[in-house]
């Protein structure tokens, strides 16, 4: 069994951010739409400072900057070492990876396109359009039609026009394939789960999604007909995903070897609690000032998105609850197992979505109506486990 020193530091339970996390983020819907109004070239101007390749805008400095802050402050937490230790849970282990990478992302492009695609279609507007970057790598002429778009010129700058409702997919899909590997520290102790074990999975779903992350959601998008070629994927997770991982591991063993164990967990961490929270809410502001104009004109557009979201949410939480429950798993191990996978990684999402889609994208609205629905429904599922302890084996047993 895994045991509480493989952990780092143990989450004491929802910050002052985190616990207010939903109504931070309506905050920054109102902000960003303001700042639209007031000042609809400060976000445009920031995000123009830009990596181009061919002409067009691939990398946005001050967005790379604020969700290479986002993603460090989790990585630097883990304990990669570990990762070793999993062979000795290898059920609650393995149904967390099979729910991850074989389910969750299957079903997350379903039950999206039957809302999106069909149910929600008119709401959204059937007709309705949306302009994304243009794949990373390709120089289409304008008129062409490439998946379910067309290459259209906007501002002197070549884009694809797609069906909004498709744009919210891509989103969804992004958000689909990313399990969380950061709040779900939270959530396990809110249940009071195996923390140690948690820890463990937390890292190799870290490792896994430097593989699958990429495959998937080049197979997904492809499949809803907004492909997007292999070198933006890989690009994508070498930036969000690589990048702070191999940072984070590096500083790790630096500082502990430099200030040791004690300084590392009560001082350093204890600083960057709050960052990876504003890193984000700043990429929302200016994400926002985009999108203000979309939300205004059909405030309902959260809403259509949210339920497909809050019912996947659920399907596969109760999918590898039941799941752990047939296994024989013990409530500490099935509570995290769970958790794990009903939980999104919305920072590598957004990330995603704004590189690949742009931030004005819908793609990249649907990642934030992720986090605006995180805690008040993982909080309700954090209730629902604690309330059905007794389903499982007694601790020990």
């Amino acid at each position: 069994m895994i045991t509480e020193a493989c952990v780092t530091k143990q989450p004491k339970g929802l910050s002052v951010f985190e616990k207010y996390l939903t109504a931070w983020v309506l905050l920054c819907i109102a902000a960003g739409i303001l700042l639209g109004k007031i000042a609809p070239g400060v976000a445009r101007s920031l995000d123009d400072m830009a990596i181009f390749v061919n002409g067009a805008p691939v990398v946005s400095i001050p967005i790379a900057i604020c969700l290479f802050f986002m993603m460090y402050p989790i990585m630097v937490k883990i304990d990669f070492a570990s990762v070793i230790k999993a062979g000795r849970s290898g059920k609650p282990v393995g149904l967390t990876l099979f729910v991850n990478w074989a389910i969750k992302p299957f079903t997350m492009y379903a039950i999206a396109l039957l809302f999106l695609g069909v149910l929600f279609r008119g709401f959204i507007g059937a007709e309705a359009t949306d302009l994304v970057k243009m794949p990373f790598g390709l120089d289409l002429a304008v008129g062409t039609t490439h998946g379910a778009g067309t290459v259209v010129l906007h501002e002197g700058v070549k884009m694809l026009q797609v069906p909004l409702w498709r744009s919210y997919l891509a989103g969804c899909i992004l958000l689909g394939i990313a399990p969380c590997t950061a709040m779900v520290l939270v959530w396990g102790y809110l249940a009071r789960g195996n923390d140690g074990l948690t820890l463990v999975m937390v890292a190799i779903n870290s490792l896994t999604m430097l593989v699958l992350y990429g495959v998937l959601g080049g197979f997904l998008l492809g499949v809803g007909r907004l492909p997007v070629p292999w070198q933006a994927l890989v690009l994508s997770i070498g930036i969000y995903v690589a990048l702070p991982l191999v940072a984070g591991y590096v500083s790790r063993k630096w500082l502990i070897a430099a200030k040791g164990e004690a300084w590392f967990t009560e001082k350093f961490l204890h600083v960057l609690t709050p960052i990876t929270i504003i890193a984000l809410l700043t990429t929302l502001v200016l994400l926002f000032s985009f999108k203000g104009e979309v939300i205004l004109s059909n405030p309902l557009t959260i809403l259509w998105i949210a339920i497909p979201l809050f019912i996947q949410t659920n399907l596969i939480f109760w999918l590898a609850y039941l799941l752990a429950r047939r296994l024989k798993l013990r409530y500490e191990d099935a509570a995290p197992s769970a958790m794990i996978g009903a939980s999104n990684h919305f920072e590598v999402a957004i990330a995603t979505a704004t590189m690949l889609f742009g931030l004005s994208s819908g793609a990249a609205l649907a990642t934030v109506v992720g986090v605006l629905i995180e805690v008040p429904v993982m909080l309700m599922l954090v209730k629902i486990c604690l309330r059905t302890t007794h389903w499982f084996a007694p601790k020990g047993v």
